[in-house]
């Protein structure tokens, strides 16, 4: 496409104006830019050599746009395929990530259900965007009648947003639509975890996946995300007398580089030690049948709440805040970047304190 600088007289000035050629369609763009057909004067001369040359500039711009697909000319081949079909293998690219998975995936479900399955990328505006929010607002699980919680409204329009965002990166979308659309608030998050006494009972119980049920553990005796579970090698497991056990490993979340100390009791667990290059824990997956198994074990411990694995993670901060190790310390343990993401799980201990302290009574 060329893009071509063009003059044109209106009502005794010259106004200059940007000439679009596409495929058979022609665009204009006036610039609200005027020369002056009648300068005589140097200055006057002078004024019209400057309004020129911004005029070429801004020719110049709009033409290195359009080559990099930002200005106007989007490939409408692009723009007619479907967002829905994009969304869904952006989901299907975290199944590494459990809950995140799991929350790219209900999200793509509402998505499919407010638009009855048809959506592309060419409608998707800023209309679009601020009604799929209401449609959130008042959206229900599938228990019929119960409303979808803040904290799924939050998550579930972040990860909309974000395939919005990806899609602007991968020159699919021009500009992003839910620029400017303000999200969700978070709510409190429930942090569900099992207590000591739990967390000894379901270690004395068979699991019907033994694997599952040693990286559970192992979890909740390291604080080690699921994530970081199902990709840890035996290389990156070390001892040294100034350390003692320990992991050195690449957080899959976070990219960031941790040194985790472990105790004897976690290496314990293990087994014997594989090849470098072998998985710790071989054939760990999540799936819906992985979960069901896991809280079939729950119950069998006599746990009847919903206990998923991202759980032993939050048993291992609990109980170390409980046991009173310092947030400081609990934070770098679990990798966090923020402290105030750790004193979500002291938040919890005071309740605790505040229930305990109300056992005792005289009458």
């Amino acid at each position: 496409m060329k893009v071509t600088l063009r003059e044109r007289n209106q009502g005794g000035k010259t106004s200059l104006y940007l000439d679009y050629y596409h495929k058979g369609k022609r665009k204009l763009e006036y610039l609200k830019l005027y020369l002056n057909p009648n300068a005589k004067t140097k200055e006057e001369k002078d004024l019209n050599k400057k309004t020129l040359q911004l005029a070429e500039s801004v020719r110049a711009k709009r033409q290195i746009e359009i080559q990099n697909g930002v200005y106007g000319f989007q490939d409408s081949e692009k723009l007619k395929a479907s967002a829905l079909d994009y969304i869904k293998k952006l989901a299907d690219k975290k199944q590494d990530s459990s809950g995140n998975h799991g929350n790219w995936i209900s999200m793509y479900k509402h998505l499919v259900k407010y638009t009855n399955g048809h959506l592309l990328f060419e409608n998707l505006d800023r209309d679009f965007v601020e009604g799929f929010k209401d449609y959130l607002a008042g959206a229900e699980t599938k228990s019929e009648g119960v409303k979808l919680s803040q904290n799924s409204k939050y998550s579930y329009f972040n990860k909309f947003k974000a395939a919005l965002k990806q899609a602007v990166r991968d020159r699919i979308l021009p500009t992003n639509p839910s620029e400017g659309v303000d999200g969700f608030k978070q709510g409190e998050p429930q942090r569900e975890y099992l207590s000591l006494e739990e967390l000894k009972a379901v270690a004395k119980t068979e699991c019907e996946i033994p694997i599952m049920k040693t990286a559970f553990l192992f979890s909740a005796l390291t604080g080690l995300r699921w994530s970081d579970c199902q990709k840890l090698v035996w290389s990156e497991i070390h001892f040294s007398n100034e350390l003692g056990h320990h992991i050195r490993f690449i957080q899959k979340k976070t990219k960031g580089a941790e040194t985790l100390p472990i105790s004897e009791q976690a290496v314990g667990l293990l087994g014997e030690r594989g090849e470098p290059d072998e998985r710790v824990f071989v054939n760990l997956r999540y799936s819906a049948w992985y979960n069901l198994k896991l809280q079939q074990w729950m119950m069998a411990a006599g746990i009847h709440r919903t206990i998923t694995f991202h759980c032993a993670r939050h048993t291992y901060a609990t109980l170390q805040l409980a046991a009173g190790t310092d947030i400081y310390t609990v934070s770098k343990l679990l990798g966090h970047r923020e402290l105030r993401t750790t004193q979500i799980y002291a938040k919890v201990i005071d309740s605790k304190k505040i229930e305990a302290a109300n056992k005792i009574k005289l009458d």
